[in-house]
């Protein structure tokens, strides 16, 4: 049983985790994560890659304290508790509060009074604040959910898969979207994708895990700015890529 979920308070992310298990239904053990270790620097948006089922979203869930019978050590950006937006793959939207309210609720105390006025603007909210979620599309309610996260002003921004389920043209609008609102209030950032492409536009810092029990078996980062990331650029990106970890992969 982890014991320290905070190890102290710095600029970036440091996550150690020496093993997390979960028992099965017949009574054994699934080793899910095993001497997992990385690094996401101070205003640094990096995505965790790796197969279905390897234990990206329960590193997610260690981070976010939902899970803590693990053996490691986390630390957490920011003063000594941290504040922490989350973005997950369904809005999580409560259906009896409007957009506004849904936003508000997670607001701490100091920043009730917080104009928001900004933040709906730049994700296309303004005209919704009154609605409730019964009343958006799915890529609507996933705009509320971001702006529910990053209202808080967060020490760190977890997602999981904010994009999911989305047709293509509404994911890659969220994806500009969530882009340009971050670039303006910029914080560590941690992002779990299937998507290479999608890491690919987004990250600074791609962290590449294994199959179960998984672990760092590489990172790939990309310096250039965003602005410059044309279809060309980002077709260099995934060929370098694939040539990277096609040669890990091969290493006997």
């Amino acid at each position: 049983m982890n014991t320290h979920p905070l190890a102290g308070a710095a600029a970036r992310l440091k996550v150690d985790i020496e093993q997390k298990s979960f028992r099965s239904s017949n009574g054994g053990t699934i080793d899910v994560l095993h001497n997992l270790r990385f690094e996401v620097a101070q205003n640094e948006f990096a995505c965790i890659l790796g197969p279905s089922g390897c234990g990206k979203t329960t590193t997610l869930r260690i981070l976010l304290g939902l899970e803590r019978d693990y053996r490691g050590t986390i630390q957490l950006p920011g003063i000594a508790h941290a504040r922490m937006g989350a973005v997950f793959q369904e809005p999580m939207l409560l259906p009896w509060r409007t957009v506004e309210q849904n936003v508000r609720l997670a607001l701490p105390k100091d920043l009730r009074n917080t104009n928001l006025d900004s933040l709906f603007g730049q994700l296309g909210l303004s005209k919704m604040r009154a609605f409730y979620p019964a009343e958006l599309s799915l890529g609507l309610a996933r705009r509320a959910a971001i702006a529910r996260a990053l209202a808080i002003e967060p020490d760190i921004l977890l997602l999981d898969e904010p994009f999911v389920s989305l047709d293509e043209s509404t994911a890659q609008q969220l994806r500009h979207l969530l882009m340009s609102v971050w670039s303006e209030r910029p914080t560590t950032a941690l992002m779990v994708t299937h998507n290479l492409q999608e890491a690919i536009m987004l990250s600074d810092r791609i962290i590449v895990l294994s199959d179960r029990p998984a672990h760092v078996i590489g990172t790939f980062d990309i310096r250039l700015p965003r602005q410059y990331r044309n279809e060309q650029v980002k077709a260099d990106l995934l060929r370098s890529f694939n040539e990277k970890f096609t040669a890990i992969r091969n290493v006997p």
